[in-house]
């Protein structure tokens, strides 16, 4: 549980919006509960989900400071969802995107 809390460390102290906030809350409320009754398999799906928050955080600085990277990275997406991912006002529009395109837009991007 301790080595969990770390990803706390790595996910934005400020949210853009409250619903982004609460969503985060959520996500560590449902981690810490399941984990605590045992519900192991439960709890490992809130914090796989907090990890991809995470990503998409992440995701979202480069595509704020590296604008030109971000959008060279979109080769590997259909016109539909590169228009939407560069046209995102939140970091939680890269749902759309599967992990592994997640993960291959990351290498693209380096």
């Amino acid at each position: 549980m301790e080595e969990a809390a770390e990803l706390g460390n790595y996910l934005p102290l400020s949210f853009k919006s409250p619903k982004e906030q609460e969503y985060i809350e959520f996500l560590w409320d449902a981690f810490e509960t399941n984990y605590t009754h045992g519900k192991y398999q439960f709890a490992f799906l809130a914090y796989h989900m907090l990890t991809m928050s995470f990503v998409y955080f992440e995701i979202w600085q480069i595509k704020q400071t590296r604008a030109k990277d971000f959008e060279m990275a979109m080769v590997g997406f259909n016109k539909d969802v590169e228009r939407e991912l560069l046209d995102a006002t939140s970091p939680f529009t890269f749902w759309r995107v599967n992990e592994s395109s997640v993960l291959r837009f990351l290498k693209l991007i380096g």
